[in-house]
């Protein structure tokens, strides 16, 4: 089983930066791909990013592409989330996910996803 503890979260005003990290932890698998996902108060879980864990190669969602920045540090087995110029939009409990397999096209929908971390949550003011 993988254990995915998300931190990092927290109040910051809007155009401030904030950075997620995502430790991974149990059963590990040699070929998966990370992301992460946040969810607004009475929306649906949505798509922010995600890498390939062996490539480094990324995939953001057109909301938070060229603010955002997901990376990993294969020693800490971390994965990262760099948020610059933050806006109440924002604003979301922030999760990190891991997809068992690796290949083809950077999985983006919830189900692809099979292990999922607790939340953190990020509050922008204006």
């Amino acid at each position: 089983q993988v254990q995915l503890v998300e931190s990092g979260g927290g109040l910051v005003q809007a155009g401030d930066s904030l950075r997620l990290s995502c430790v991974v932890s149990g059963r590990t698998f040699s070929n998966y791909d990370m992301g992460w996902f946040r969810q607004a108060p009475g929306k649906e879980r949505e798509f922010a990013a995600t890498i390939r864990w062996t490539t480094g190669s990324t995939y953001y969602a057109d909301s938070v592409k060229g603010r955002f920045t997901i990376s990993r540090d294969n020693a800490k087995n971390t994965m990262y989330l760099q948020m610059n110029s933050l806006n109440p939009e924002d604003t979301a409990v922030y999760y990190c996910a891991a997809a068992r397999s690796a290949y083809g096209s950077l999985p983006q929908r919830v189900s692809q996803f099979q292990y999922w971390g607790q939340g953190t949550q990020v509050t922008v003011s204006s």
